[in-house]
């Protein structure tokens, strides 16, 4: 998995390539805790995501509670596969998918 983060003004937007994972999920929840402090808007572009497990949904979840609290998140260039996992767990109703 590979993250790439660009802050403008209060805006952090983070790319996420690769797998989502019990493996990667760590790396991601240390790179987003790091970043949010003082972020209104959050992005997670995952055009280059290939697949999410539930340990990736976990650290989604957490993620979106701690923005609900200081400014909004939204999930960009979702794929069919990751789509898939959000609309079946039922996570698509609860995240601002674009």
């Amino acid at each position: 998995m590979d993250i790439s983060k660009e802050i403008i003004d209060n805006k952090l937007t983070v790319k996420v390539s690769g797998r989502l994972d019990t493996t990667t999920a760590p790396e991601l929840e240390a790179s987003l805790s790091e970043a949010l402090d003082g972020v209104e808007a959050l992005t997670l572009d995952f055009t280059d995501l290939e697949y999410i497990s539930s340990a990736g949904l976990r650290v989604l979840l957490a993620t979106q509670k701690r923005m609900n609290g200081q400014g909004s998140m939204r999930l960009v260039g979702v794929c069919d596969v990751v789509m898939e996992v959000l609309e079946l767990t039922g996570f698509s109703s609860i995240l601002t998918i674009e």
